[in-house]
């Protein structure tokens, strides 16, 4: 099951990047644009400080998706519940957030595409395991 736990492990680590990242933006309103090069906005006191109150939940859960590295194949269930609801969730969001003007430009496209990509990587990792495992006769 080599081939099996790298992907496992590719997705853990991709999930515990991304999450990281979004860590930083929650933490520091703006990052993600300024890297992305949009226009600086100014963030209301409320965005702010619902952002804060997630950025625990998020370096939560870049610790979690770390933890459950540790042991790929015993842990899958992790990014199972990290597509579904979470990385999902963030998909929402960035939907919402660009329909809405929220975000836009290059911010509205990575609020999209990043979660795509990684329910795709996640799923695709989950779907090796399920058909290694069903070959070796199932667990």
């Amino acid at each position: 099951m080599n081939r099996e736990v790298r992907w496992l492990r590719v997705s853990y680590w991709v999930g515990a990047i991304v999450d990281a990242l979004a860590f930083l933006e929650m933490l520091f309103p703006g990052t993600l644009r300024a890297l992305l090069g949009d226009p600086g906005q100014e963030f209301s006191v409320e965005y702010r400080l619902a952002q804060a109150f997630g950025a625990p939940l998020m370096i939560g859960w870049t610790v979690l998706l770390l933890w459950a590295d540790r042991k790929p194949l015993e842990r899958k269930g992790v990014l199972v519940i990290t597509v579904f609801p979470v990385v999902s969730g963030l998909l929402i969001r960035g939907v919402v957030g660009a329909a809405t003007g929220v975000f836009v430009g290059p911010t509205a496209s990575a609020a999209i595409a990043i979660p795509i990509l990684v329910i795709v990587l996640l799923t695709y990792s989950l779907l090796v395991v399920r058909g290694a495992e069903r070959s070796a006769g199932g667990r």
